[in-house]
C-alpha cells in the first residue's frame, strides 16, 4: 500500500477470505489474483463470462453453439448463440425437487404492520397461477406487460409471472404520474399492466388503479389491466368490464404448475426504462442470459452472497434495483424481504427494525437513504443487533464520506464490508465495484467489474492518468448491456456508441487515485436523480411547458444532503402572465400531479430569458452553475451572457 492504514477502513481476514466465493472461483479458473482476473477477464470477456456462468450453475434447456459473437461490432455483440434458456428456469424452476424448494423466499412486511412468508414451493405456485392467468387473457410470449405496483408480495410474483409466459416485463415507478405513465406505456406498446388498487404512504391510502383509468383514452395498445387487493375497502376501485381483472379472481381457478416457455437466451426479458438530457425517455432491453450472469458476478463472486442469505433493498420495481431484488435472492438460493412504505413511518427506526427483525444478512443502501435516515442520530441503530448482518452493497449515487463513515460505524460496527457498485440500466449490471476481497476506502471503488473493459479518457479516447478527471467508457460489450434501445437502434448508437468511435460512452466523470482506486464524480450530462430515481430534465419542462404559462424553462438538480437533489425550474413566463405566487403554484402542482411528489420543486425562479448557446440550445451546466455559486467554465459560446446576471439577481431576488 502506498497509504497509510487508516486509509482503508475494512480489510478482509484470512478466515474470510479463505470462506469467499471469490477464492473458490479463482480456484475454479485457475487464477492466482484478484488483479490477475481483472486483467484476463477484460483481455478474454467472453472466456470470463462463461466461466462465471458455468460457476453459478446456470441451466439451458438447450445448448449455445457459440458463446460470443461480436463479428457485427461492440455494438451488437451476440451471446449464447443458440442456446435456449430463461430467467425463471434459473430463478424459480432449479430450485423444484431441492431442499430450497420448502426454504423461504419471500418475507414481506406491509406499512400496516402485516407480513407473512413465502416458500419456494409456494412462490412458483403463486407465479404459475398468474401465469396461467395472463395466458387466459391473450397475453402471451413478446407482449409488454407493465408493472406499476407499491413494494409488495404481488409484485414479485407478477415479474416472474410475466417472464414465465415469455412476455416482457416494463416496470413502472409506483410514483409516477399520468404523463409518465402514458409515455412509457405508449413507447413499450405495453398490452397489459398489473397493478394495485393502491397503497400506504406514511398512513394514508394513497390509489393507484385510478391513474390507469385517467389516461385510458392515450394509451391504445393497453388491453387489459390486473389489479391485486392491497387497500380492501379503503378506497372504491372502479372496474371496467373486459378490461380490468381483479388479481385474486382470475387466479381462483388456475393450476399451480404452469409450464415455462422455452426462449431463445438474447430473447427480450426486461424493457426499463431510463431518461436522458434530451428527448423521450429510453427504453433498454435486458436479454435473458444477460442479467443472470452479470448478478453471479457482480453479486456473488464480488460481492459473497450465498445460499441462504437474505436480500433487502427498500427500493420501487420501476428502479433498477427492483429487478435486482427479484433475481438475485431467487437465483443465488437466498430469499428477500420486501417491505411496503417508508423507511421512517409508523416508526422512525423501523428501517433498522425490520433488517434486525426479519434476520437480513445482506442489505441494499442508497447514500441519499443513510442521509435520511442519519438525521435521527445513532440512538435508533445501537439499539439493534444486527446478528445477521454480513455484507451491504449500495448504489444509486456516489457517496460522501460522512454518511458512508456513519453506516460502517453504526450499522456494520466497524466489521462487515460495504460494498459500493455502480453502474447503470443500460448496464444491466455494475460498471465499478469494491469486492470484498479487497481493502475498503470510504465512497470509492477498487476499480472495474472484470470482464466490461472500464477506462477514463479524454476526448480523443486516450487514458487518463491517476489524478485527473475523464469520461467513463467501456472499450468492448459486456453480456448484460442493452442490446440496443426499444426500437431505435440510431438513438442507441448516437448516444452510448458514436460520441468517442468503438467505446460506449457511459455519460459519468470518474478519475482513479495513486491506490488505483476509482471514484465517481457525477454525470457528464445533465440527467436529475431525484430520490434515487433517474429523470431527464426535458421530461420535467414537458410538464411545466403544458401549464400554458410559461414560453421556456430550464429545470436541472441540486444537490442536496437528504434528498441526493432537489428540483430547481427557471422559468420565461409568457408575455401577459403574472410571474407571482399562483404560477410557482401553478407550475410546482403540475410537476407533481405529473410526473409524482418526489418532484416538487425545491424553488421557481422567473427571468427574462435563458442561458443559450449560439445554435439556441440552453445551457443547464451555466443555470445549475448559478443556483451552486459554482464556476459556470467557458461562457464564450453563449448568445446572451447578460441572462447571467439576470439570474443571478432572481436567485437574490
Amino acid at each position: 500500500m502506498t497509504t497509510q492504514d487508516k486509509t482503508f477502513y475494512w480489510t478482509p481476514s484470512e478466515e474470510f477470505l479463505a470462506n469467499s466465493n471469490m477464492k473458490k472461483f479463482l480456484e475454479y479458473v485457475n487464477v492466482p489474483d484478484y488483479d490477475a482476473l481483472i486483467q484476463k477477464a477484460n483481455e478474454d470477456p467472453a472466456w470470463y463470462f462463461e466461466s462465471a456462468m458455468q460457476f453459478g450453475g446456470v441451466q439451458f434447456n438447450e445448448p449455445y453453439r457459440q458463446f460470443m459473437d461480436n463479428t457485427k461490432g461492440h455494438p451488437w455483440t451476440e451471446w449464447c448463440v443458440g442456446g435456449k434458456t430463461s430467467i425463471v428456469l434459473n430463478c424459480i424452476d432449479k430450485h423444484k425437487n431441492t431442499p430450497t424448494y420448502n426454504q423461504p423466499a419471500l418475507v414481506w412486511e406491509k406499512e400496516t404492520g402485516e407480513n407473512g412468508t413465502l416458500t419456494y414451493r409456494e412462490y412458483d405456485a403463486e407465479i404459475s397461477k398468474l401465469a396461467a392467468g395472463l395466458k387466459s387473457l391473450g397475453v402471451g410470449k413478446g407482449d409488454v406487460v407493465g408493472i406499476f405496483m407499491p413494494s409488495i408480495a404481488e409484485t414479485y410474483i407478477a415479474f416472474f409471472a410475466i417472464l414465465k409466459i415469455g412476455a416482457i416485463v416494463m416496470p413502472l415507478f409506483s410514483g409516477f404520474g399520468p404523463q409518465p405513465l402514458t409515455t412509457r406505456i405508449n413507447d413499450g406498446g405495453a398490452k397489459a399492466v398489473i397493478t394495485a388498487d393502491g397503497t400506504w404512504r406514511r398512513g394514508d391510502p394513497l390509489p393507484l388503479k385510478p391513474l390507469l383509468d385517467e389516461i385510458k383514452d392515450d394509451v391504445p395498445s393497453l388491453e387489459k389491466v390486473i389489479v391485486a387487493r392491497n387497500l380492501g375497502d379503503r378506497v372504491d376501485t372502479a372496474m371496467t368490464a373486459g378490461r380490468d381483472y381483479w388479481w385474486d379472481e382470475l387466479v381462483a381457478d388456475k393450476p399451480s404448475d404452469f409450464p415455462t416457455e422455452v426462449l431463445d437466451a438474447q430473447e427480450t426479458s426486461i424493457l426499463l426504462y431510463t431518461s436522458g438530457t434530451t428527448g423521450k425517455p429510453k427504453g433498454t432491453v435486458w436479454t435473458q442470459v444477460g442479467f443472470i450472469t452479470r448478478m453471479i458476478t457482480d453479486i456473488a463472486i464480488c460481492s459473497d452472497f450465498k445460499p441462504g442469505d437474505r436480500f433487502f433493498f427498500m427500493s420501487d420495481m420501476g428502479w433498477m434495483v427492483g429487478a435486482m431484488c427479484a433475481i438475485i435472492p431467487s437465483l443465488l438460493s437466498g430469499s428477500l424481504l420486501v417491505v411496503e412504505g417508508a423507511p421512517d413511518y409508523p416508526q422512525r427506526d423501523r428501517f433498522w427494525r425490520v433488517i434486525d427483525q426479519y434476520e437480513v444478512s445482506f442489505p441494499g443502501v442508497s447514500p441519499t437513504l443513510v442521509r435520511g435516515m442519519m438525521r435521527y442520530g445513532e440512538e435508533d441503530v445501537s439499539k439493534y443487533a444486527f446478528d445477521n448482518l454480513r455484507v451491504t452493497i449500495s448504489g444509486g449515487e456516489a457517496w460522501t464520506e460522512t454518511p458512508w463513515l456513519w453506516y460502517f460505524k453504526n450499522v456494520c460496527r466497524e466489521k462487515h464490508p460495504i460494498v459500493n457498485i455502480t453502474g447503470g440500466t443500460e448496464m444491466g449490471g455494475n460498471i465499478l465495484i469494491q469486492p470484498v476481497t479487497k481493502p475498503i476506502k470510504p465512497s470509492a471503488f477498487y476499480g472495474p467489474c472484470p470482464g466490461v473493459g472500464a477506462d477514463v479518457v479524454n476526448d480523443a479516447g486516450e487514458s487518463m492518468p491517476a489524478g485527473e478527471v475523464g469520461e467513463l467508457v467501456l472499450r468492448h460489450a459486456s453480456i448484460s448491456m442493452t442490446k440496443s434501445l426499444w426500437q431505435d437502434d440510431e438513438r442507441y448508437l448516437d448516444t452510448y456508441w458514436n460520441i468517442i468511435p468503438d467505446m460506449w460512452v457511459h455519460g459519468d466523470w470518474a478519475m482513479r487515485d495513486e491506490d488505483g482506486y476509482w471514484y465517481l464524480l457525477g454525470r457528464s450530462d445533465d440527467t436529475i436523480k431525484i430520490s434515487g430515481k433517474r429523470t431527464g430534465p426535458s421530461e420535467l419542462e414537458g410538464v411545466i411547458m403544458e401549464t400554458g404559462q410559461v414560453a421556456e424553462v430550464a429545470v436541472v438538480g441540486i444537490p442536496d444532503e437528504l434528498k441526493g437533489s432537489v428540483l430547481y425550474c427557471v422559468c420565461v413566463p409568457l408575455p401577459g402572465v403574472d410571474a407571482d405566487d399562483k404560477l410557482v403554484q401553478t407550475i410546482s402542482n403540475a410537476l407533481i400531479d405529473g410526473m409524482g411528489k418526489s418532484y416538487r420543486p425545491k424553488q421557481v425562479i422567473f427571468v427574462s430569458d435563458l442561458p443559450r448557446t449560439r445554435n439556441m440550445k440552453v445551457m443547464r451546466r451555466v443555470v445549475r452553475a448559478v443556483l451552486t455559486n459554482t464556476s459556470a467554465g467557458d461562457l464564450s459560446a453563449l448568445v446572451n451572457p447578460e441572462t447571467v446576471e439576470e439570474l443571478k439577481a432572481a436567485l437574490l431576488g
